[in-house]
């Protein structure tokens, strides 16, 4: 499992929301992180789910290991 960040601004229709949020999730797949990134983006501004917005800084990616 990977833990994914990303720390940058977000942008709707060309227009910047905000220039700087910061959210982070732990997903098995690059794909599935984005979309909870986005998910979580859109709740965090108050936005509805169907919104289209863009993030388009970096998704950082870090390995998490399981110690148990």
């Amino acid at each position: 499992m990977y833990k994914y960040v990303y720390r940058g601004p977000v942008y709707s229709f060309g227009r910047m929301i905000t220039d700087c949020w910061v959210g982070e999730t732990y997903a098995v797949t690059m794909k599935k992180a984005r979309s909870n990134l986005f998910h979580q983006c859109k709740k965090a501004l108050g936005m509805s789910e169907t919104a289209a917005i863009c993030l388009p800084g970096t998704i950082r990616e870090e390995k998490v290991e399981y110690v148990g």
